[in-house]
């Protein structure tokens, strides 16, 4: 579609309400009042940040102008709205789910002072994923996601309105993969990517990129303990081109809640050694309730109560399973919706294989009776 790129240099500026309160564990939508947060920026502000040598400066020039400021307005009978942040890939903005909620339109505020009212093509609480249709200008380049999991200790920066201060940056390392996150909405949002990156309120939605300016994960939350995450480009690749052609994502689900698999778990359940992951609860309308069985009962190991009666987990799509993050991350990742496929249990001392034919997620806001 023909884009009209009209654009001016200078930077809006905003004036934001900053508490410790602010955080609540998100990195999310920042609460803003109308006003402007002093000083500006010019073309010459970066001119010569090219010329000290910094891969961190070279890859804030090389990603920067394709980076937004999302503004979304109050909803009735609220005088707050909220800022987050969002990037252009494909031509469109990727932001988070928690940032848009719904709204059918919201502000962006391009690099160079240029804001467009964009639509919301659609959103994915359980990604925490949502995709925006805005006049992209011309020099706001689309950023692409990257190809394969990011090694920890790749050196990652982060970019976006941290506080609702334009186009911060900060610097870290990828610390983890295979999070799994529970996001302001309260769902769990599977294959995280953890990062120390400094990640604050306005962050959301905002890129993690690596040196070479590839996207290594969306940011979703952050309380600036050194501890933040991302929406990983796996989920997302899958998520974003399902949202830009349908406004929606069926995702995959079983309807199983598992947990570690402790010693005193595999003591209770007549397991030599401690493996898999135990299934503790399976939805009564799930997919998997015919075919996985949950906990029965409960003893006491140590003084210490634990259920006892339930599967073993121990492979599901050939993939072995040893964390409920790793079960999150196969179901997400490896798995559709109506597809059949295999896992082995561990159940009453001996081991076998059931056939699981793969079910849709209820919505976020419906009783889903189980985890993953």
């Amino acid at each position: 579609m023909p884009r009209d790129h009209r654009s001016g240099w200078q930077r809006r500026r905003l004036l934001v309400a900053i508490g410790a309160g602010t955080l609540a564990g998100t990195a999310g939508c920042l609460s803003a009042v109308d006003g402007e947060n002093g000083g500006s920026t010019t073309e010459s502000d970066n001119a010569s940040g090219s010329e000290n040598g910094s891969p961190y400066t070279r890859v804030y020039e090389e990603t920067v102008d394709s980076v937004v400021l999302v503004r979304v307005s109050g909803e009735q009978g609220q005088e707050r709205g909220g800022l987050g942040t969002g990037f252009v890939h494909d031509d469109y903005v990727i932001t988070n789910q928690h940032i848009t909620q719904g709204r059918s339109t919201v502000s962006v505020q391009f690099r160079r002072n240029d804001w467009q009212e964009a639509s919301l093509v659609g959103e994915d609480a359980y990604a925490d994923l949502a995709v925006l249709d805005a006049e992209t200008p011309d020099y706001a380049g689309s950023l692409s996601f990257l190809e394969q999991y990011p090694a920890v200790g790749t050196e990652v920066v982060a970019i976006g309105n941290s506080f609702g201060l334009n186009a911060s940056v900060s610097t870290g390392i990828v610390s983890g993969v295979h999070r799994s996150l529970r996001n302001p909405s309260g769902v769990t949002i599977p294959d995280a990517i953890q990062t120390d990156a400094a990640v604050n309120p306005g962050n959301s939605g905002g890129p993690l990129v690596n040196l070479e300016g590839a996207v290594a994960g969306v940011i979703s939350a952050g309380g600036g303990d050194n501890i933040a995450f991302a929406v990983s480009t796996a989920l997302a690749r899958r998520v974003v081109p399902a949202l830009i052609e349908n406004g929606e994502y069926d995702a995959p689900y079983l309807g199983v809640n598992a947990v570690p698999t402790t010693p005193a778990i595999a003591e209770a359940n007549g397991l030599e050694e401690p493996i898999g992951v135990y299934v503790n609860q399976v939805a009564p309308n799930g997919p998997a309730a015919a075919v996985l069985r949950g906990s029965t009962g409960q003893t006491t190991v140590s003084g210490t109560p634990v259920p006892t009666g339930g599967d073993v987990l121990v492979s599901l799509a050939e993939q072995r399973i040893g964390t409920p993050s790793e079960l999150s991350s196969t179901i997400a990742l490896d798995l559709s919706p109506e597809e059949t496929t295999t896992a082995t249990v561990r159940r009453d001392g001996s081991e076998t294989t059931v056939d699981l034919t793969v079910g849709t997620r209820p919505p976020a806001d419906a009783s889903s009776g189980g985890g993953t």
